[in-house]
């Protein structure tokens, strides 16, 4: 089993694919109070499930919620507008996505 872990670790560390498939990433499940559909069915969330981590951060309404965001240990992280300051936090999450009332951005192709 350490064995197992040693390989993928290092063969993460040197392809990207590999990195890719193994490490999970974030997910925008909610973006200036419009509910991204799509990502729920992905990440399997129901929207009763957003609704209840709104209500538990002690916000009324969606229009409320800058993000929610589906961290990588299964978390829900939820952002108010108040809070959201100049969204710098989301940066790497919405990187090359085209979301609700915004332009889409261009995707960078090039390798890091």
């Amino acid at each position: 089993m350490l064995l197992l872990q040693f390989a993928s670790s290092w063969a993460a560390t040197r392809w990207r694919q590999v990195r890719r498939l193994l490490k999970a990433e974030p997910a925008l499940l909610l973006y200036q109070g419009t509910i991204l559909h799509e990502q729920l069915g992905r990440h399997r969330v129901a929207v009763d499930e957003l609704h209840q981590a709104v209500r538990a951060k002690g916000l009324g309404g969606l229009e409320l919620v800058h993000a929610v965001v589906l961290e990588t240990d299964g978390s829900v992280s939820v952002m108010s507008c108040e809070q959201a300051g100049n969204g710098s936090a989301l940066e790497a999450i919405v990187r090359g996505r085209s979301l609700p009332g915004e332009d889409p951005a261009p995707v960078d192709r090039r390798r890091p």
